[in-house]
């Protein structure tokens, strides 16, 4: 049966970018080693992150974040989801509108959703087949995806930084029950699933 996952990178503080995020500076002030882990040898990191691009059979993003990886500092042939996998499955975007042009659309296969995450989710899951949905971010999507209820699964790469402001992954969110199903730690992240009981 096909999981929906959010999965994210988050600082130590609870930021998943830094200040001053946006297509010109993907990661915000000061946050590159946020996803230090996923282009990190560590065999724990490359594990992680073999495990959950194998496993994914759609993607959920937000429209800010699509800017950034459409942009011109964005993903590549090399380099996409799943970092150097640069896997291709479809991304279906949260957003208000749909944008003018789409660099990567030669590519990769993206469908605006104007009606909610929880519809983004729902359209994923259609596509998906027997591999799970990834909601991959940013926060405000994760946020909106687990208030909606349609989160099984809750993925954090915890990062070693304190980044003190940026955009926060758990602001104003519902209060949900989780259950610890995995811990694994690397110098780069702790990484960690929960169920979302809730």
């Amino acid at each position: 049966m096909t999981r929906v996952v959010a999965d994210i990178s988050v600082s130590v503080d609870g930021f998943v970018t830094g200040p001053g995020a946006g297509p010109d500076n993907g990661f915000g002030d000061g946050a590159e080693g946020l996803h230090a882990w996923v282009f990190s040898d560590d065999e724990v990191d490359r594990a992680v992150l073999e495990e959950a691009t194998s496993a994914t059979g759609a993607v959920v993003m937000g429209r800010k974040l699509f800017d950034v990886i459409d942009g011109p500092y964005g993903w590549s042939d090399e380099v996409g989801y799943g970092a150097r996998h640069a896997a291709k499955p479809p991304f279906f975007v949260v957003t208000s509108s749909e944008p003018e042009s789409v660099r990567l659309a030669v590519s990769h296969d993206f469908t605006f959703v104007l009606d909610g995450p929880a519809a983004a989710v729902a359209q994923a899951r259609a596509v998906a087949g027997d591999k799970d949905v990834y909601v991959m971010g940013g926060g405000e999507v994760v946020r909106g995806c687990l208030d909606a209820g349609v989160v099984d699964q809750l993925s954090l790469h915890i990062s070693p930084l304190v980044l003190g402001d940026g955009s926060p992954l758990f602001d104003g969110t519902t209060a949900r029950r989780l259950t610890q199903r995995d811990v694994r730690v690397s110098p780069h992240a702790v990484h960690v699933i929960w169920d979302v009981e809730d």
